[in-house]
C-alpha cells in the first residue's frame, strides 16, 4: 500500500519500533508461551515501557498521545509475529480503557486511566455471558440500587484479561422492564490472579486500587489459539459497587458498549490483517527456498497464483483497516466500515493461514514452523467481538436502513 496515503513519518517510526520489538523480543518466545499458556508478563512490562499499552491516550493521563492509526499499526505488526501479544494490546486499550476514556467522568479518568495507559495494571471488558453472546441484549447480570451503591450478581464469559487484569468495565441490568435501555455499565476492580508473579516482574498490580468483595475470576479457558492471552469467566457474588463507579448514566451501558465494539472491531481487523501478512511472509519465504522437482516451489505457476491472490487480498484488507481507522481518527461514524474491515480481514486470516500451512506441506502441520499456530490463532477473529454473521447483519442494516424498515 502507498504509505503516503494514510501514514506520516511518525506512523512509520511506530511501525519500525514495533517491528523491532516483535522480531527481537516476541518471535523467539511465541511458540513457548503458546505451548505453556503462560501469560507473557516480562514482554507485557516491556510493551508498557514502550508506551504500547496506552498509544491513543493523552500524555497527561499516562498515554503516548498518538492517534488511532498508530494504534492499529502496533496491533498489526505485533500480530505478524504473535496474535496473543497483539490481543493484549488491543483488548487492554480498546475494551479495557476506552469505555472509561469515552464515557467516564473526569474523576474516573484521573483515577483509572493513568494506571491502565502506563500498563501498571491491565484492563478488561465484561459484556459476553453464558446466554448473551451475539445477543448482547440478553444480559442477565443484575445491578440493584441499594442505598448509595449497586449490588451486582451474575457472571461474564470469555473475558480477555479476566484473571490477570485489575480494572474492568462491565454491563449489568438496572431496569429489567426497559430491555437494552435498562442495561448500565460499571467500573469494577479486583486483584490480579498472578499477584506473586506481578510483584516479581514489577507490573500488573496496584495497591492504589481497592478490590471489591465478591468480584473474582473463574477458571482459565483452555483455548485453540491465543493461548498466551488470559481468558476466563468473571463472577459477581453480591458485589457492592459504589455509585460513583457507574460508567455513564443509568440505561446507557448497552449503547455505549456497542460503540466500544465498533472501535474494537477495527482492532480485530488489524490483528487479523497482521496474521494474514505474517502467514504470507512465511509462505513466501518457504516457497522461495523449498525445492521440489529440481527447483524452488515458488517457480511453479500454481504457487505463483496462490501467492498473487493472497498478496492482492492482503492489500485490499489493509485499505479497509486503515480507511476505518482514518475515519475513527476524525470522529466520523465507523459502524459499517469497522464491520466490513473485521469481516473481510478475519475471513482472510483464515484463508491465508490455511494456505500457508498447505504451501509448507507436511512441515506446515508441525510445530517446527509458526504457520500452524497462526492458523489456530486466526479462527477466533471470525468469532470474537461479533461473529462474521453479526458483521454481515450490521453491514446489511446500514445498506438497507434508508430503503426498508428492518
Amino acid at each position: 500500500m502507498h504509505d503516503a496515503l494514510y501514514f506520516t513519518d511518525q506512523h512509520l517510526a511506530v511501525r519500525e519500533m514495533v517491528q523491532a520489538f516483535a522480531r527481537d523480543e516476541v518471535a523467539p518466545v511465541a511458540a513457548r508461551f503458546d505451548e505453556s499458556q503462560e501469560f507473557p508478563w516480562e514482554n507485557v512490562k516491556k510493551m508498557g515501557e514502550l508506551g504500547l499499552l496506552g498509544i491513543p491516550w493523552p500524555e497527561e493521563l499516562g498515554g503516548a498521545g498518538l492517534d488511532t492509526i498508530c494504534f492499529m499499526i502496533a496491533i498489526e505488526e505485533m500480530a505478524r509475529v504473535d496474535a496473543s501479544h497483539a490481543i493484549t494490546i488491543s483488548a487492554h486499550t480498546t475494551l479495557g480503557t476506552s469505555p472509561i476514556m469515552n464515557f467516564g467522568t473526569d474523576a474516573q479518568k484521573q483515577r483509572y486511566v493513568p494506571l491502565l495507559a502506563s500498563g501498571t495494571v491491565l484492563g478488561g471488558f465484561g459484556l459476553t455471558e453464558e446466554n448473551a453472546g451475539s445477543d448482547a441484549g440478553g444480559t442477565r447480570t443484575t445491578a440493584k440500587r441499594v442505598n448509595g451503591h449497586y449490588v451486582l450478581n451474575g457472571s461474564k464469559r470469555f473475558i480477555t484479561h479476566a484473571g490477570v487484569g485489575e480494572v474492568f468495565s462491565v454491563t449489568a441490568v438496572t431496569d429489567p422492564a426497559r430491555g437494552t435501555r435498562g442495561i448500565s455499565s460499571f467500573i469494577l476492580t479486583k486483584e490480579t490472579c498472578d499477584l506473586s508473579r506481578t510483584r516479581e516482574v514489577g507490573i500488573g498490580h496496584s495497591d492504589a486500587l481497592t478490590p471489591l468483595k465478591g468480584f473474582r475470576a473463574g477458571k482459565k479457558e483452555d483455548k485453540l489459539g491465543w493461548r498466551a492471552s488470559d481468558t476466563r469467566e468473571l463472577i459477581f457474588e453480591d458485589v457492592e459497587v459504589p455509585a460513583e463507579n457507574r460508567l455513564g448514566r443509568e440505561g446507557e451501558g448497552f449503547a455505549n458498549f456497542m460503540r466500544t465494539l465498533d472501535a474494537g472491531r477495527i482492532g480485530i481487523a488489524a490483528l487479523s490483517l497482521g496474521l494474514a501478512q505474517g502467514a504470507f511472509d512465511q509462505a513466501l519465504s518457504y516457497s522461495a527456498t523449498r525445492r521440489q522437482f529440481g527447483k524452488p516451489i515458488a517457480e511453479f505457476q500454481g504457487v505463483h497464483f496462490q501467492l498473487a491472490d493472497l498478496a492482492t487480498e492482503i492489500e485490499a484488507a489493509r485499505h479497509l483497516v486503515y480507511h476505518a481507522a482514518w475515519l475513527a481518527k476524525r470522529g466520523h461514524p465507523i459502524s459499517k466500515e469497522a464491520a466490513m474491515a473485521k469481516l473481510f480481514c478475519s475471513e482472510l486470516a483464515m484463508r491465508a493461514t490455511i494456505k500457508a500451512v498447505q504451501l509448507h506441506g507436511g512441515y506446515g502441520y508441525t510445530k517446527e514452523f509458526p504457520v500452524e499456530r497462526m492458523m489456530r490463532d486466526a479462527k477466533v477473529g471470525e468469532i470474537g467481538e461479533g461473529t462474521s454473521e453479526i458483521q454481515r447483519i450490521v453491514i446489511a442494516r446500514h445498506l438497507l436502513k434508508d430503503l426498508v424498515a428492518i
